[in-house]
């Protein structure tokens, strides 16, 4: 191709031509149930990191590929396996490194699938599936616009490309920061490409440019040595769940905004977003009402949130006239961008010890943090993805916050402090990621494959 606008043209036909490939490949994926959690038969993790390097063998792409895994820091255990492929950059090129993960959340109740899980399924221009979206579709638009470069250009191009396929992000990536500095010759790179969020809506696509962090810990309440009769010491002696609900109560005010000094929440402001959206897009019912206070996207993006994501306590089958001794809860606190997940977590811990009722005793163990992201929006490289994403999608994209957490960004800014980190995905918000009935919408999957090979080209057109 003689012309920059021949090799464009050349990488769009070649990324909208190898769209039905690519979905097949999903769907082969899709069928592996790689779940990292300990419970679940691991043997898949492995089965799922050699399709990934099988497809990233067959991009013809890269000098080397290999499954490798990194030891989990502390431990005596060695983290799930992972795909790294590589490629040298020529002639001045930027490096960039592709990051998405394959591993997946675990099915949930399969009876609220209206499909099977793990049998991808088209319905209503939607995949559905467990990983459809949530990571195997990053994982794919890595490798079909990788493939699109390749048959529009041959070896004609000088871009060096890392790839990293984590295979434990759904369970902590543990081994991440180890994996980081094992490899770090290899995945240093000028432009970082991480494929594991969202975009607006349908037909609009995003950059994120600011991730809340987290702090996930267990809470154990105890009140009593033993279990007692409610009938012969009810009224007098405080049993252990009534001790737990008092005490989460005080975590929220009267709004449901957090409630916890110490907690911050972080100045920006944000686009217009109905209330109607939210009830759609997060399926409130009428008659139920949104919490906190400002803006309903300033909640979501710039504030903290603290939810209950489970409980153990004497279940509902086996509930009898008894003072339950201890209960436990797991408290998953997303914090505000800028504010460090230790500083947060210090501030809930103060505040639960100090708030215990009836001189209850408590426990805090399995804390697990994560630091939030603001992304330095005055590289060259977001201008570039911007452009990208309006040529593959046809309309202007818009820089979104995310309430979730993506916490091994923080490792990726340390390790690598002169990279430009980039934010995308091919989730919408109808996806219900992490819930039955995962999908992807397959239009958006198209526009984020031809933006992506298109942000490749342009970066192969540069010098760095």
């Amino acid at each position: 191709m003689s012309t920059e606008l021949s090799r464009t043209q050349a990488v769009r036909d070649a990324a909208t031509s190898g769209i039905p490939a690519a979905l097949a490949d999903l769907g082969a994926l899709v069928r592996i149930p790689s779940i990292a959690w300990p419970a679940f038969d691991q043997t898949q993790l492995q089965r799922s990191a050699e399709a990934v390097a099988a497809l990233a063998e067959g991009t013809g792409v890269f000098d080397q590929v290999q499954v490798t895994s990194a030891a989990i820091p502390g431990t005596d255990e060695i983290g799930q396996p992972a795909v790294l492929a590589t490629r040298a950059a020529r002639n001045g090129r930027p490096t960039v490194l592709l990051y998405a993960h394959h591993d997946v959340q675990p099915m949930g109740d399969e009876a609220l699938w209206e499909t099977p899980p793990f049998e991808p399924t088209v319905r209503d221009g939607r995949l559905y599936g467990r990983g459809a979206a949530d990571d195997k579709a990053g994982v794919m638009a890595h490798i079909a616009a990788l493939r699109a470069l390749r048959e529009a250009l041959g070896d004609d191009f000088d871009l060096g490309v890392a790839l990293f396929i984590e295979g434990e992000e759904e369970y902590g990536s543990r081994s991440f920061a180890q994996f980081l500095s094992d490899n770090v010759d290899a995945l240093r790179s000028d432009v970082i490409v991480v494929a594991d969020s969202g975009n607006w809506d349908l037909n609009t696509p995003a950059v994120t440019v600011s991730l809340r962090g987290n702090a996930r810990f267990t809470l154990t309440v105890r009140t009593l040595d033993h279990a007692s009769h409610s009938g012969m010491f009810g009224g007098a002696v405080p049993d252990a769940l009534m001790a737990t609900v008092t005490l989460l109560a005080t975590l929220w005010d009267a709004d449901g905004a957090v409630a916890v000094e110490g907690m911050t929440e972080r100045e920006g402001t944000t686009p217009e977003y109905s209330e109607t959206t939210l009830r759609d897009e997060a399926g409130l019912p009428e008659g139920v009402q949104p919490i906190g206070r400002g803006t309903i996207l300033s909640r979501i993006w710039n504030k903290p949130a603290i939810t209950i994501t489970g409980i153990d306590a004497t279940s509902v089958a086996e509930a009898s006239n008894t003072l339950a001794p201890s209960a436990s809860v797991v408290i998953s606190a997303r914090v505000a961008p800028g504010q460090p997940a230790e500083d947060a977590y210090a501030a809930l811990e103060a505040h639960l010890r100090s708030h215990a009722p009836f001189g209850a005793q408590l426990e805090f163990t399995d804390v697990d943090l994560g630091n939030g992201f603001l992304v330095d929006t005055s590289g060259w490289a977001v201008d570039a993805v911007r452009e990208a994403l309006h040529e593959g999608y046809g309309v202007e994209p818009i820089d979104i916050g995310v309430g979730g957490s993506i916490p091994f960004i923080a490792d990726l800014v340390e390790s690598f402090p002169e990279a430009q980190i980039l934010v995308t995905g091919v989730e919408d918000p109808h996806t219900r990621a992490h819930s039955p009935n995962e999908s992807l919408h397959l239009d958006t999957f198209r526009h984020a494959v031809l933006s992506e090979a298109l942000l490749f080209e342009g970066l192969d057109a540069r010098t760095v």
